[in-house]
């Protein structure tokens, strides 16, 4: 059938240069650098695998996002991108691109919207090559989106309109629900996490996820987070710390100011190993964080806490998850630290007020 019939028939599938229906295709994703942001690209996953039956779909990501998309289902593998946040090196990508060249992908979609991070699927002569215009990207980028930002609010939907032929008017699409993210914990994972950090086995904690790497607006502050703690502690309710190493001075003044009711794992363990624990969860307390977007994809209760951020672009996508805000006249203003000096928007956002959305039926 021609590729015309397709499209007129409301069929969306497409098939690259040289690809046949009945055959594997290869599709490679440049994901993007952030923990939360690679969660929300799952979606993207989904469509594509419910777009092509046989589909080999691989991802090239940071190492530390690389045990997220292990739990995912949708990849077949993860390639290693080595390059740091906001590093050139012309000279590095292309030797990337020839190594992808090797791999004879099909198309490679490229999440993020800067210039360099679609240089080495350029280099690597990738028939098709799709993402959306951002940084001047026309030359690099054979098959180029227009964001219609007004019609795909949530990052999310951005992502999977990406799956999509780029006439397909976002719009149309923009009412169809995403499909439920998730990643995988069994049981045995999580006993096993419990064992090697000498934690108790048969104990439902609520997780605490204190640390925010976008900058300290987006934080509630440690002095409430340690009220919750006591205020849980008093229905018997344990209180887990997570977060990286660079949490674990946060996490230290916290679990110091809950008068011994919250134990500080930030810095403790891998990602792979918060993922357990989260799964394990009775519930999760969290700022809007990758770790918020990890609970959400394990189904957990999540309490999601909103200050300087938007809901709106990067809400958690479960039906689990309660968004707490206080909807300060000044929020969202998308800024790492307070313009205003006062942080209303956290610090007027009282414990009282998340336990009482915590004891809340359904």
């Amino acid at each position: 059938m021609p590729f015309d019939r397709l499209r007129a028939n409301g069929i969306n599938q497409r098939f690259p240069k040289g690809q046949e229906p009945g055959t594997t295709l290869k599709i490679l994703i440049v994901a993007p650098s952030w923990i939360g942001d690679t969660i929300l690209a799952q979606p993207l996953f989904m469509r594509l695998h419910q777009k092509h039956a046989a589909l080999a779909l691989d991802v090239l990501a940071p190492t530390w996002t690389a045990p997220l998309l292990a739990r995912m289902p949708e990849v077949r593998k993860v390639l290693d991108n080595p390059f740091a946040h906001g590093e050139f090196n012309l000279a590095a990508r292309w030797h990337l691109g020839r190594e992808l060249r090797a791999e004879g992908y099909d198309e490679v979609i490229v999440l993020p919207n800067s210039w360099k991070s679609a240089l080495s699927p350029f280099f690597a002569g990738i028939p098709v090559r799709s993402g959306y215009v951002g940084e001047a990207r026309v030359g690099l980028l054979n098959r180029r989106h227009k964001l219609d930002a007004a019609a795909l609010p949530q990052l999310a939907q951005r992502y999977a309109q990406l799956a999509e032929a780029p006439d397909v008017a976002a719009a149309a699409l923009a009412t169809q629900p995403l499909p439920q993210i998730h990643l995988s914990s069994t049981p045995a994972q999580q006993q096993a996490v419990r064992a090697a950090l000498d934690l108790p086995a048969d104990v439902a904690p609520a997780i605490f996820c204190p640390g925010a790497e976008f900058g300290p607006a987006k934080r509630w502050p440690s002095r409430h987070f340690a009220a919750l703690a006591r205020l849980l502690a008093e229905q018997g309710i344990p209180v887990w710390l997570l977060g990286s190493s660079k949490d674990a001075t946060l996490g230290d003044g916290i679990a110091q100011m809950s008068q011994g009711h919250a134990l500080n794992l930030c810095g403790r363990t891998t990602l792979e190993q918060a993922i357990d624990l989260i799964a394990g969860a009775r519930l999760v307390v969290s700022n809007d964080s990758g770790l918020m977007h990890v609970a959400a994809a394990l189904g957990r209760p999540l309490y999601a806490l909103y200050g300087s951020s938007s809901p709106i672009y990067t809400p958690p996508l479960s039906a689990q998850a309660k968004i707490i805000s206080l909807h300060a006249d000044c929020s969202p203003c998308f800024k790492r630290a307070c313009p205003l000096g006062h942080f209303k928007c956290m610090e007027e956002l009282k414990a009282e007020t998340v336990l009482h959305e915590i004891q809340q039926p359904g």
